[in-house]
């Protein structure tokens, strides 16, 4: 597919179909998404790939671990946000909202649980940072999680990033083994879109670059 096509059309997908996806598929896509550009080189991302059995066990404990702690999707800011962010952020909850209804489903339980059952794919991504690292290679993350997402779209599959499951660091950890020195920075869901469901019709708008570009000529 033409890259610019995928670029325009990729969007983060709400529900899926409970199709199995073949390993040799996700490698191939982990593969292409290796390429991605990192500070000297550095690669410094790891990857927990969690299918079948073992994804559902994942979800049944970040649900848990939501329903007992009740740690919610946010953006996550440490100081109050400028009006022109919390503005798109107020708008996007706006615009999901009638989709939501048409499910019948609150806003707010569909993002929190949803989230932490990746919306119902069959596979999770789990991206890693060693804390060795500084902060500064969470640039690193970034750009192999964008890769990864239009890649996946490329081989017809739907994705959406979960930033909640960090704030259940701890659960994912023990249940996936991963080593105390390795940060959970973000999750993926993949699976195949479940277009019917009227959730997927919904894509957030992306402003005019001029509220965010300074040119300096």
């Amino acid at each position: 597919m033409e890259l610019l096509k995928v670029i325009k059309e990729r969007k983060s997908i709400r529900a899926f179909k409970p199709d199995i996806i073949p390993k040799e598929t996700v490698e191939e896509i982990l593969t292409l998404a290796a390429n991605a550009p990192s500070a000297i080189n550095l690669q410094p991302w790891e990857l927990y790939v969690v299918m079948g059995d073992e994804k559902a066990r994942l979800s049944r404990r970040l649900l848990k671990a939501y329903r007992e702690k009740k740690i919610s999707c946010s953006p996550g800011n440490v100081k109050p946000l400028a009006e022109q962010f919390s503005k798109r952020g107020v708008a996007s909850f706006e615009l999901m909202n009638p989709y939501l209804e048409k499910i019948g489903q609150d806003f707010n339980v569909f993002i929190n649980e949803g989230s932490c059952n990746f919306y119902g794919a069959p596979v999770a991504i789990i991206l890693c940072l060693d804390n060795a690292f500084s902060k500064a290679r969470l640039v690193d993350i970034g750009i192999i999680l964008g890769y990864i997402t239009l890649i996946a779209y490329d081989f017809g599959l739907g994705t959406c990033p979960i930033g909640l499951i960090s704030a259940y660091e701890d659960d994912i950890k023990e249940l996936l083994d991963i080593p105390e020195n390795k940060d959970v920075v973000i999750g993926i869901a993949i699976g195949y879109p479940d277009w019917t469901n009227p959730i997927n019709e919904f894509k957030t708008p992306r402003d005019s670059i001029d509220s965010f570009v300074r040119w300096i000529d």
